[in-house]
């Protein structure tokens, strides 16, 4: 198959409640489709970059940048008979995985439909719907968090994971576990703490969590090994774990006992089997986390997350928890045993409505 062309889409999407993090607090998703286009198909890959440095130095516009001078003119007119192909284009690339993510996933995308094949049939999954969770942002207050919690436990959400940074952590927590004592439930720091804060992060230890996420150094493994050695509760992952290489170190040195699998983050659905893999073989759970996809990037993360070694619910939230209005069909909705349902299309399964994507358009693309 010989790509022809590639289209970037950059679009905004307001959010149905503003959703905070340590990194602040945003009221609307901006985000970058990679729609590639050969024999009369197109496939569609989402580039889960922020418009800021928050999370990642990746940003749309560093996206945009790779993917326009770099990526696209690597893939553009070559022969690809198979979707991990273009990761060996890729090599000369360091870095930049978000945008690498984004138009490898969307050849991965093409080729399903090429074939009538789904993608979790493409990637080995073996679950026709995957536990799910639900992801809540700091609140001003913590009569409003625990609000939004009742809220979305009433919806049906069997595991809640609260955003927490230093001055709202154990007393929100604290919270939440006493007016709900069954719920599954996380937290994730987001590199919101130290390990001069290590006792303070002990105390969590008291309310039976899955797991905390990343409470050090974003792109630290080495004090996270130190941090896991004082805690009952297992460590998770998340912004330090780049590449496979990176999964494999951190489980060497005692990092984490789990890892959070973000796609984008890894560079595409081809590391992020590699690094699936490898946890299943050292006996570590993953689970799929979510980065306010669009329906493009939810139903990629509902395939991934189907594979055998996808343990724990992952941030893949229905549709209606984030955006009113999504750009593709159908939407993902809630099963009443906090599942979705995998995505059973060609490819990922979803349409891209046109309409949608052009009323969500801030600039457009066309590389031949």
């Amino acid at each position: 198959m010989k790509i022809h062309h590639i289209h970037l889409h950059h679009i905004a999407l307001p959010y149905v409640h503003p959703f905070e993090t340590s990194f602040g607090r945003e009221l609307t998703r901006e985000a970058l489709l990679v729609a590639v286009e050969a024999d009369g198909l197109a496939g569609w890959g989402e580039c889960v970059a922020m418009a800021g440095p928050w999370y990642s130095y990746e940003t749309i516009e560093t996206s945009w940048h790779v993917l326009r001078d770099f990526l696209a003119p690597a893939t553009l007119g070559h022969e690809v008979s198979h979707p991990a192909d273009v990761v060996a284009r890729f090599s000369r690339v360091r870095g930049h995985a978000m945008a690498r993510a984004s138009l490898e996933n969307a050849v991965w995308d093409l080729f399903g439909r090429a074939q009538g094949t789904p993608l979790v049939k493409m990637l080995g999954g073996v679950r026709p719907a995957v536990p799910v969770g639900v992801s809540v942002g700091i609140e001003p207050t913590l009569d409003e968090l625990l609000e939004q919690v009742a809220g979305y436990v009433a919806a049906g959400y069997a595991r809640v994971k609260l955003k927490i940074k230093p001055g709202w952590d154990v007393q929100v927590v604290r919270a939440v576990r006493e007016r709900w004592p069954d719920l599954a439930l996380q937290v994730d720091a987001n590199s919101a703490y130290t390990l001069a804060d290590a006792d303070r992060l002990a105390e969590l230890d008291a309310f039976d969590l899955l797991l905390i996420e990343q409470p050090l150094h974003h792109d630290d493994i080495v004090d996270h090994a130190v941090l896991q050695r004082q805690l009952r509760t297992p460590i998770c992952l998340d912004e330090s774990i780049h590449s496979p290489h990176h999964a494999r170190w951190a489980l060497d040195i005692g990092a984490c006992r789990i890892i959070n699998i973000k796609v984008g983050r890894v560079g595409g659905f081809t590391a992020a089997q590699q690094i699936h893999d490898l946890c299943a073989a050292r006996g570590a759970q993953v689970w799929c986390g979510g980065m306010l996809e669009t329906n493009v990037g939810r139903a990629g993360n509902l395939a991934l997350a189907a594979l055998p070694n996808f343990t724990l619910p992952g941030d893949i939230s229905a549709s209606a928890r984030y955006f009113v209005e999504d750009i593709t069909a159908p939407d993902f909705t809630l099963n009443a045993d906090s599942t979705i349902s995998v995505p059973n299309g060609p490819g990922i399964g979803v349409q891209v409505l046109p309409e949608r994507l052009a009323a969500a358009s801030l600039r457009t693309l066309s590389l031949p």
